[in-house]
């Protein structure tokens, strides 16, 4: 060989392959960077399906959903009277003889003020198809209506204006069969008193 490289004696020059660093480097950095693309879209996703950036928001403002608001009762506009203060007519619109003395006694072991006790009248005998019809003044609507259909839950309620005194009438109708069991009607009587508190809600949800 001649030129750059003489030959001498019974060695050789050692020949040696140009390194290639350069593209290794641009390799690393080009795997790199797929990964890196690779891996944010996955977190994209997975922020997609589990709604990651609304919790991500939720925890850096100050209104997060986790903070409840107190339960509150709902106060009623008057307390509501007690049975003992309710006058009750008992009054059998139905075919089926005894009814109305045998409702009006248990109604009286109740605490209920009894007044007349006998048959309904033209205007409403063998036309009460439900349980029972309970009449009042207007004024009874929110008041003794509400106490006495805790005894017979499935009766109507209905006001009359022109309605004297404060007395009310239970009409016995075809639909009816007893009231209420006592351990029910004083339940229901409980919880009038005593609304139960609204459900908790959470704030900026």
């Amino acid at each position: 060989m001649g030129g750059k490289y003489r030959i001498t004696g019974n060695k050789y020059p050692k020949m040696r392959r140009p390194r290639r660093r350069g593209r290794l480097v641009v390799l690393s950095v080009a795997s790199v960077v797929v990964l890196g693309m690779g891996g944010w879209g996955t977190l994209q996703l997975i922020d997609v399906f589990t709604g990651g950036g609304r919790k991500a928001s939720a925890a850096g403002d100050g209104t997060d959903c986790g903070v409840r608001t107190k339960a509150s009762h709902s106060p009623s506009a008057k307390p509501l009277p007690e049975p003992r203060t309710i006058t009750v007519n008992v009054l059998n619109a139905t075919t089926r003889g005894g009814l109305a003395k045998k409702t009006a006694d248990e109604l009286k072991k109740r605490g209920f003020k009894i007044g007349d006790v006998g048959n309904a009248t033209k205007q409403y005998d063998k036309k009460v198809k439900g349980t029972g019809l309970l009449l009042g003044p207007a004024t009874a609507l929110d008041t003794t209506l509400p106490v006495l259909g805790t005894q017979l839950p499935g009766a109507e309620r209905r006001t009359e204006a022109a309605r004297k005194g404060a007395a009310l009438d239970l009409l016995i109708g075809d639909g009816f069969k007893e009231l209420a069991a006592q351990q029910d009607a004083d339940r229901a009587l409980t919880m009038l008193a005593r609304p139960e508190p609204e459900p908790t809600t959470k704030k900026g949800c």
